[in-house]
C-alpha cells in the first residue's frame, strides 16, 4: 500500500478498508486481519493500524470480539456506504464544482461524461468484451 500526503496514515488505511467493503470483498460477519497481521502486510506501525481499527469501531462499521478479533459489522457496508458519501459530498464536490464552474460545465456535461465511463468500464468488466 503506498501512502499519500493528502490524509493521515490511519485514514488512509481506513479508506483501503472502506473500499474492500464496498467492493464487498469483505461482507458483514467476514474476519478482517489482526492489527499485527495488517501491520505486517503494509508495513506500518501496528499502534496506526490500532487507531485505524478504533475509528471504523466508532463509525460502527468493524467490531471486535475480544480474543477472537474484528469483524466487518451486520450494517458495515451502509454505514461505509454514509460514511464515504459524507466525506465526498464535503472533500470532493466542492472542488469539483469549482472546476465545472470554471470550465464551463453544465450537469448535463458532466452526466454525459458520466454516461461514457459507465459503459466504458462495463465494456472492461464485461467477459462478452474480451
Amino acid at each position: 500500500m503506498e501512502f499519500g500526503d493528502s490524509n493521515a496514515i490511519y485514514l488512509q488505511i481506513a479508506d483501503h478498508f472502506c473500499e474492500n467493503i464496498l467492493l464487498q470483498k469483505w461482507l458483514p460477519g467476514d474476519r478482517i486481519p489482526s492489527v499485527r497481521e495488517m501491520a505486517v502486510q503494509i508495513e506500518v506501525n501496528p499502534n496506526t493500524v490500532l487507531r485505524t481499527y478504533n475509528y471504523l469501531q466508532d463509525k460502527g462499521i468493524i467490531y471486535n470480539k475480544r480474543g477472537i478479533g474484528y469483524f466487518v459489522s451486520e450494517d458495515g457496508l451502509q454505514k461505509t456506504r454514509t460514511l464515504k458519501k459524507e466525506d465526498f459530498v464535503n472533500r470532493e464536490l466542492p472542488g469539483l464544482f469549482k472546476a465545472m464552474n470554471l470550465l464551463s460545465l453544465t450537469m448535463d456535461d458532466v452526466h454525459a461524461y458520466y454516461r461514457q465511463f459507465v459503459i466504458g468500464n462495463h465494456r472492461n468488466t464485461d467477459p462478452a468484451n474480451r
